[in-house]
C-alpha cells in the first residue's frame, strides 16, 4: 500500500471516535469532534492530491477513497439523527444514493474516480455536517439549509450517475 492509500486508511479511525464524541455530546465535545470530522474530511483532499502528485493513483485508492468518504459522512449524519437535529428518512435518501452509486460501480468494468458533480456533493456534505455539529451553527437556519442542499445536491450528482445520458440532453 501507498502513502495516499495509508492515508485514506488512516481517516477510518476518526469515524468511531465522532460516533463517540455524538454519543450525548456537550459543547466541547462537538468542538473536539468538529476538529476530527474537518482533519479527516482534509485528509481526503491530501490523498487525492498526493496520488496525483506522486504518480500512486491505483484501483484500490479509488475504490477506498469513494468508501471512506461515505462511513464519514455517514456516522456523524446517523449520530445527529439520534440528536432529532435531522429527519432520518433525509438521510436515507443520502444512504440510498450511496448504494445506488456503489452497486452501479460494481458492474463497471473500470473504476473511475468523481466528476465534478459527485465532488460538489462531498464539498456540500462536509459543510452541512461541520455546521451541523459545530455547537454555535448546531441548530442554526444556516446549517439546515446547508443540510438540505447536501442532499439536493447528493441526488443530483446520483441521477447525473446514474443516467448520464441526459446531461448531454
Amino acid at each position: 500500500m501507498n502513502l495516499p492509500t495509508w492515508i485514506t486508511v488512516s481517516r477510518l479511525l476518526g469515524v468511531p471516535l465522532l460516533l463517540f464524541l455524538l454519543d450525548h455530546p456537550t459543547d466541547q465535545q462537538r468542538w473536539i469532534a468538529l476538529a476530527v470530522f474537518l482533519i479527516a474530511a482534509g485528509t481526503d483532499w491530501l490523498d487525492g492530491y498526493l496520488a496525483r502528485r506522486l504518480n500512486q493513483v491505483t484501483d484500490l485508492g479509488k475504490f477506498l477513497d469513494p468508501l471512506v468518504d461515505k462511513l464519514l459522512v455517514l456516522a456523524p449524519l446517523l449520530m445527529l439523527i439520534q440528536l432529532g437535529q435531522i429527519p432520518a428518512w433525509a438521510v436515507f435518501l443520502i444512504l440510498g444514493r450511496e448504494l445506488a452509486i456503489a452497486g452501479w460501480r460494481v458492474n463497471q468494468t473500470t473504476i473511475s474516480g468523481a466528476n465534478l458533480w459527485g465532488k460538489l456533493k462531498t464539498v456540500s456534505q462536509i459543510a452541512a455536517i461541520a455546521l451541523l455539529i459545530c455547537p454555535l451553527t448546531a441548530s442554526s437556519f444556516y446549517s439546515l439549509v446547508a443540510f438540505w442542499l447536501a442532499v439536493a445536491l447528493t441526488l443530483i450528482s446520483g441521477a447525473i450517475y446514474l443516467f448520464p445520458s441526459q446531461q448531454r440532453a
